[in-house]
């Protein structure tokens, strides 16, 4: 194999990886959002319960 073939093989597989760690970036930072969104949404039935009325209503909106 020449010098040309194994820069080539090496640049191939460094995008590959590079690819991949992506992807397993925006998995993670999709699911980091996901769990932030039903952490909300539960922290605001509570305060709905533990209120007694809407949020908008409890801040006088």
């Amino acid at each position: 194999m020449t010098t040309a073939t194994l820069l080539a093989d090496e640049r191939y597989w460094q995008d590959l990886a590079s690819a991949q760690m992506r992807r397993e970036r925006l998995a993670k930072a999709e699911r980091l959002n996901g769990r932030m969104a039903m952490l909300g949404f539960v922290a605001l039935i509570a305060t709905e319960t533990l209120l007694h009325q809407g949020l908008l209503m409890a801040l006088g909106l």
